[in-house]
């Protein structure tokens, strides 16, 4: 309704109100089969674009050089440990902080945002989008502290001696493989792997940073998911000629969005549907 009335930083205000990184959502979330399958609109006529209004009110506080920083409640006296900064981490500690407790960040990479930053690429997310979402928490108040390893630099126990409560959001990161000979080959990667490589450490840029990647001329890329089209798109920047999107399901089943499907489509990703390879 703020948007329709023309008053965007009261919208980005009432959206920060709910949630601490609207311009992550509305452009990577599948508000199609979250918020936006259960607007009652949709009963009769399209639902409401909560997506691209979230995007557009975010992008506006941006273009504006806005920051639109809420009032903070007194402190609590109760301190938070969070480990992990992506996604889950970053919104837990966005409502942590609204509730007056101080909150610290635990990072074991040395940048934050965790998938958003290492797994989604940049022509879907942009990076200093993800850190500008970070940065908002920051002048909340959260504390970030990169390049801590929960485990290795301290352990639990250490940190439960100056903290009340510890809040463990690493995500899952162990990739499943498919048990099929050939996959330990020279050039076969998890994709957390291959997208760690191309978007966090840069491997469209070696030698200039030392983590290469195999840039192979035809590449299958095995899966249904966002995830898997997020590689296949990677895979054609990377240079590869010809790309095959290979899922042993129908089209219909895919897990991925509708729009990734679709962009994928139009780049010149091959689907070899109804295949599962077996070695």
């Amino acid at each position: 309704r703020l948007i329709a009335e023309g008053d965007f930083q009261g919208a980005i205000k009432k959206l920060k109100e709910k949630n601490v990184l609207p311009a992550v959502c509305g452009r990577v979330c599948p508000q199609e089969d979250q918020c936006e399958k259960i607007c009652v609109l949709a009963k009769k006529f399209e639902p409401v674009a909560i997506g691209r209004l979230e995007r557009f009110a975010a992008d506006w506080e941006r273009a504006h050089g806005e920051s639109s920083v809420p009032k903070i409640p007194g402190s609590t006296g109760k301190k938070v440990a969070i480990i992990g900064a992506g996604p889950g981490g970053l919104t837990v500690a966005g409502d942590l902080i609204m509730e007056g407790h101080a909150v610290t960040i635990f990072e074991a990479l040395h940048k934050p945002g965790g998938v958003l930053v290492y797994g989604i690429p940049e022509f879907r997310l942009s990076k200093a989008i993800v850190y500008r979402e970070v940065d908002y928490l920051v002048k909340c108040g959260v504390a970030l502290i990169v390049d801590f390893i929960v485990g290795k630099t301290a352990t639990i126990d250490q940190l439960l001696e100056d903290f009340d409560a510890i809040y463990i959001g690493t995500g899952a990161g162990l990739p499943w493989f498919m048990n099929i000979p050939g996959e330990n080959l020279n050039g076969v990667y998890s994709a957390n792997e291959y997208l760690t490589r191309s978007n966090l450490m840069k491997a469209y840029l070696f030698p200039e940073y030392d983590t290469p990647i195999v840039r192979g001329k035809r590449v299958a890329v095995i899966g249904g998911g966002n995830v898997a089209m997020d590689c296949a798109r990677t895979a054609l920047r990377l240079g590869a000629d010809e790309v095959h999107n290979v899922y042993r399901r129908s089209r219909k089943e895919m897990p991925a969005r509708e729009e990734e499907i679709h962009h994928a489509k139009e780049e010149g990703i091959i689907f070899d549907i109804l295949t599962l390879p077996v070695k």
